[in-house]
């Protein structure tokens, strides 16, 4: 259950960010740049993975799992993703890339480990604070 939470929650995130790439590829002052249409979803990666792990950690009993393996399962998620939608149907078609170029742009992976802190912070400030800890202090 932990797990088809977490891939759930993957599948959400990655929606996301795929409708601003989308979007963000019919504004012509943003696709003149790519930088700037990195920095646009950069910025909402931050809300929605946000909400990914709210999504994700919203049950009492997913409070266990760390926040950098829920991070992974979700991260892993989009990347299968990408890998079987992104790529063929999109930047294959309509950019004329290929996969090696899809993933080994740095810019892919600085949003890939902003997407996995977000999760961990959140993780981090809203579960991992308000659990009692086992370290009793004497």
């Amino acid at each position: 259950m932990k797990i088809v939470r977490a891939i759930t929650s993957g599948i959400l995130v990655w929606a996301l960010i795929l409708s601003v790439f989308t979007v963000t590829s019919f504004i012509p002052t943003i696709t003149q740049t790519a930088m700037l249409q990195w920095l646009v979803v950069g910025a909402f990666i931050v809300p929605f993975a946000w909400g990914g792990a709210a999504i994700y950690y919203r049950q009492k009993e997913m409070a266990d799992v760390h926040g950098l393996i829920s991070g992974a399962i979700m991260l892993t998620t989009a990347l299968l993703l990408d890998a079987l939608i992104t790529v063929p149907f999109i930047e294959i078609p309509y950019n004329g890339s290929s996969y090696a170029a899809f993933f080994s742009n740095s810019m892919l992976w600085v949003l890939v480990a902003e997407n996995i802190a977000v999760i961990y912070f959140y993780w981090r400030i809203r579960i991992a604070s308000n659990q009692k800890s086992i370290i009793k202090i004497k």
